[in-house]
């Protein structure tokens, strides 16, 4: 079966599926920072908080961002960032520039 003979619920179904598999994934992976991420594909953690919020608007729904990155991150980001963030090297930051420049959402 191809994607587009599915119904609008089923993809929608299989979309929240993968969406949560990533979370899960993301989940497993604490040791990828955000400014990794954002230099090999250009969008990190925050992004996806972001882009929640912003489909949740689509939807004539409010939804508060801390709440969309409790729900990215697995846990409070205040806490995700004591617990795993580091601190970005000098050449993750010089990266950064070259590949975002003036891009961050």
């Amino acid at each position: 079966m191809k994607i587009e003979e599915l119904s609008p619920a089923d993809q929608q179904a299989l979309e929240a599926a993968v969406f949560r598999r990533l979370l899960a994934h993301l989940d497993s992976r604490k040791d990828v920072q955000n400014i990794d991420l954002m230099n090999l594909a250009g969008f990190c953690r925050n992004c996806l908080s972001k882009w929640y919020v912003a489909a949740a608007e689509e939807a004539n729904i409010a939804l508060d961002y801390e709440d969309a990155r409790t729900r990215v991150y697995g846990i409070p980001y205040s806490d995700w960032k004591t617990q795993y963030q580091k601190e970005a090297s000098n050449v993750q930051l010089e990266t950064f520039q070259k590949v975002m420049g003036d891009k961050t959402e």
